[in-house]
């Protein structure tokens, strides 16, 4: 299987985990730890969406060799594929908060519970608290991020057929 076609089903698992943990696991459970967990596999899937595009542009010559780092897919996610497919610049925004809150919840010194939220604390208590509700909103916007460049990725394959196909009728 191509690697655009793997980080495309990694996405789609990691969101599909999401959802799991958020719509079943979590009013069973009532943890607001566990909407981290959640918002890892959003991380998660944004990230592999972003990758699958990228080697799909990759494997079509139209960006260069990258780093298997987020800031480097970040970097040429923003350069290369926002014009070009016409996508919307707050996709960035998004991806920057999610991931914002993945690092700030890494580098806390602190964290705690109070009223069904997951506060976590930086090093001056600067405190990010985030809701079932927000979480909710996250997983929306990451699967229609992801519906977004499925779509994408699928119309270019079947423009690919289709001249294949036209090619067949005139040889």
């Amino acid at each position: 299987m191509e690697q655009h076609n793997l980080s495309k089903e990694e996405a789609k698992k990691y969101l599909k985990s999401a959802d799991r943990i958020l719509f079943t696991t979590y009013p069973l459970v009532n943890d607001p730890k566990l909407l981290l967990k959640v918002m890892d596999n959003i991380f998660l899937g944004i990230t592999k969406t972003i990758a699958a595009l990228l080697y799909y542009e990759k494997m079509k010559n139209r960006v260069p060799e990258f780093k298997d780092t987020f800031d480097s897919k970040m970097d040429i996610f923003r350069r290369k594929c926002l014009l070009h497919y016409n996508l919307d610049p707050n996709y960035v925004k998004f991806i920057l908060d999610v991931k914002g809150i993945i690092v700030q919840h890494r580098k806390s010194p602190v964290e705690f519970v109070k009223n069904d939220k997951f506060v976590i604390c930086s090093n001056d208590y600067n405190m990010k608290s985030i809701s079932y509700e927000d979480v909710k909103i996250f997983l929306k916007k990451a699967k229609v991020f992801y519906g977004r460049i499925e779509n994408i990725l699928l119309k270019d394959k079947k423009t690919i057929k289709k001249s294949i196909i036209r090619g067949m009728q005139y040889d």
